[in-house]
């Protein structure tokens, strides 16, 4: 399953639904304290992946003050799963069921009254005649009851989705198709949450601002994740149901012959006890596993070391997960999601790291999501992978392809953008591409000047005025004429904007 959209709605700094598009390899990119986390965590707690808890300091302060404590995280995937067993061996698909969005899409939705329990939704493309609209919600006996009394042929009286494709049939005509939100919590439907949770994507975050204590989870994470994956095998799964099995007809072998041997000698205490062994369902065969860790000489935790050793590892996890899935002939169902990932690292460990998730995003059933700070990391993605998280004054944005000013995307741009990185690079981008639509005489006029001394062939200087946009030129250009004091930051920042604007007011002539 692959997400290609999230939507957040009442969620600490994010007020009214943001819609969020997804790719293969998504980075997130902005200012310091702009939300780009915030939509890793809420992913984690919709996942359920156990990082983030959600609590009360996460509800919208705006929305709490409006009397509006229900946060919302939803999910919308595709590639999702073709054939699925609602009911009890009863094979069906979600399509048939009603139970895609209009877009013929897998939309979840978890709500979160005061932070607290979620309900779970579908929204879905459904009947809403009341004749045949709430069909999931009925038993086999009572789709039975509807067959026999509409007079409906049905090939197959014993599987209830054939019953309920037979009764939509009858109704084909007059469906009356809305979409609509179905509620997965109730006793009547919760089958179909079972069936779809054990689909769902596994979940993996890593956060730079780990705590340091021996349990820390920057290190345990990628493990925990592999151990994860190891366990949704499907060869792996049937062979531990295969023991579990065996285990629990032991113990209920052991339990009833104690219970028996009670019996003959106190029938009283006997008659109020029942062995108590917990189903297939509730073996939590991962927490075995709970424990695995790195140590590093003498068993002292990697986690005492310092967090660029500690990143390194996790760096070298991706690495070697990119190589392993790349000869893995199983798919895949996972979102690793990276902030920071540049923190505590050089940038050419930065440069295998981005090429390693980059490789991984490549691969079918793998997701990829981080954020941040790093101008480098912009330069090594795509531009159709970035995401660029705006304040506006009345709400947050959320830009998927960032209006660029030159004629074609400038990672450079989005840097300028989102990080207000004014640098050289951006400046001669900048400069070039006036220069080659031949206005760099137009933009000269009335800008501010400067005094330069201009270097001749024979080592004599000679003072010119000249606009600062070309003083800056020069001292990038000219790093041999050393008779110039270098520009300032501002005066930097001030030229790049003075040529933004002049191409955004250029723009079509």
């Amino acid at each position: 399953m692959k997400i290609i959209q999230v939507k957040i709605r009442n969620f600490r700094s994010y007020t009214n639904e943001i819609i969020i598009d997804f790719e293969n390899l998504t980075a997130f990119v902005g200012k310091n304290d702009v939300g780009k986390s915030t939509i890793l965590e809420a992913l984690d707690i919709f996942f359920d992946g156990g990082v983030i808890k959600i609590d009360k300091n996460d509800i919208n302060k705006e929305c709490e003050k409006n009397g509006d404590n229900e946060i919302q995280i939803s999910v919308v995937f595709d590639n999702y799963p073709q054939e699925l067993v609602l009911d009890i061996s009863n094979l069906t698909n979600l399509e048939e069921e009603y139970l895609l969005n209009q877009n013929n899409k897998l939309e979840i939705i978890k709500k979160y009254p005061n932070a607290g329990k979620p309900k779970i939704f579908l929204k879905a493309y459904h009947p809403t005649n009341e004749e045949c609209n709430n069909l999931h919600s009925l038993k086999i006996t009572e789709l039975k009851k509807i067959i026999k009394e509409k007079d409906i042929v049905c090939d197959n009286l014993t599987k209830s989705a054939e019953l309920r494709k037979a009764i939509w049939q009858h109704y084909s005509n007059n469906l009356q198709l809305q979409e609509i939100e179905i509620e997965l919590n109730k006793e009547d439907v919760k089958n179909i949450w079972e069936q779809l949770e054990k689909k769902l994507p596994h979940y993996a975050l890593f956060q730079s601002d780990r705590t340091n204590n021996d349990g820390d989870n920057e290190i345990q994470n990628p493990l925990k994740s592999a151990v994860a994956q190891i366990f949704k095998d499907e060869k792996i799964s049937n062979e531990l149901q295969t023991i579990a099995e065996g285990v629990i007809s032991k113990l209920q072998e052991v339990t009833n012959l104690t219970l028996e041997k009670l019996k003959d000698m106190n029938p009283e205490i006997a008659k109020t006890l029942n062995p108590k062994i917990p189903t297939i369902e509730q073996l939590k065969w991962a927490d075995v596993f709970k424990s695995v860790s790195i140590a590093g000489d003498e068993d002292i935790p990697i986690n005492k070391r310092g967090s660029g050793v500690k990143r390194m590892i996790l760096l070298n996890f991706f690495r070697a997960e990119a190589e392993r899935q790349k000869n893995n002939n199983e798919k895949s169902n996972i979102i690793y999601a990276i902030e920071e990932p540049e923190t505590s690292q050089h940038q050419y460990h930065q440069r295998l790291l981005m090429e390693a998730l980059k490789n991984l995003s490549k691969e079918e059933g793998i997701q990829i999501i981080i954020t941040t700070h790093s101008p480098n990391i912009v330069k090594q993605l795509h531009f159709e992978d970035i995401r660029v998280v705006k304040n506006n004054e009345n709400a947050k944005e959320i830009v998927k392809l960032e209006k660029h000013v030159l004629p074609i995307p400038s990672l450079n741009e989005i840097n300028y953008l989102a990080f207000d990185e004014a640098d050289e690079e951006y400046h001669n981008e900048l400069y070039g591409y006036i220069d080659s639509q031949s206005l760099l005489k137009d933009y000269f006029l009335n800008k501010p000047t400067k005094n330069y001394n201009k270097l001749s062939k024979d080592g004599k200087t000679k003072p010119v005025n000249i606009t600062i946009t070309e003083y800056i030129r020069h001292k990038i250009h000219h790093p041999e004429n050393t008779h110039n004091p270098k520009f300032t930051f501002g005066e930097l920042q001030q030229s790049i904007k003075d040529m933004r604007d002049f191409i955004q007011a250029n723009k079509g002539n």
